[in-house]
């Protein structure tokens, strides 16, 4: 099954997205897992007192090492190789984080009678119709300011 953004039908009757993996499921479940639990820990301060231990330490070397180039390689090779990983499982946790609200809202707007159902799965439209519907948005607010300021020019002093 192709990876997609598509809503396919609830048995329970309300749209749900694909989840878009097909593939291994046990091999996606251990990445989501390990790239959390990674982005928990990167996140803490102790992480990054660690880090900055580390460039202290490695400061602290260079008189020993006589400012070499083998010792300048290591920590660009060793931050180079931290900077690479860490994109990737940033970027996962920045998708699941992203998908996780539109579920969210997507359940709001399918919920609520009065919202307008077309707004769900609204990251899949193109950017044309964003604009348009931003352009709306704005239309829609300015009309609700202009009333909004007709209302308070109506009323009396002091009221």
């Amino acid at each position: 099954m192709p990876a997609s953004n598509h809503l396919s039908p609830d048995p329970v009757g309300g749209p749900v997205r694909n989840s878009g993996s097909a593939h291994d499921p046990a091999r996606t479940e251990t990445f989501r897992k390990f790239s959390h639990a990674t982005a928990d820990m990167v996140g803490r301060s102790q992480t990054f007192m660690c880090a900055v231990a580390i460039i202290v330490i490695w400061g602290a070397t260079g008189p020993l090492f006589h400012f070499s180039d083998t010792w300048q390689l290591v920590i660009n090779t060793g931050t180079t190789i931290v900077t690479f990983l860490m994109v990737f499982l940033i970027q996962n946790t920045q998708n699941r984080d992203a998908q996780a609200i539109h579920l969210k809202l997507d359940e709001l707007i399918r919920a609520n009678v009065h919202a307008r159902n077309g707004l769900v799965a609204l990251e899949s439209r193109s950017d044309e119709e964003l604009k348009n519907l931003q352009s709306e948005f704005e239309h829609i607010r300015d009309h609700i300011e202009n009333v909004r300021e007709k209302r308070r020019g109506a009323r009396p002093p002091g009221a």
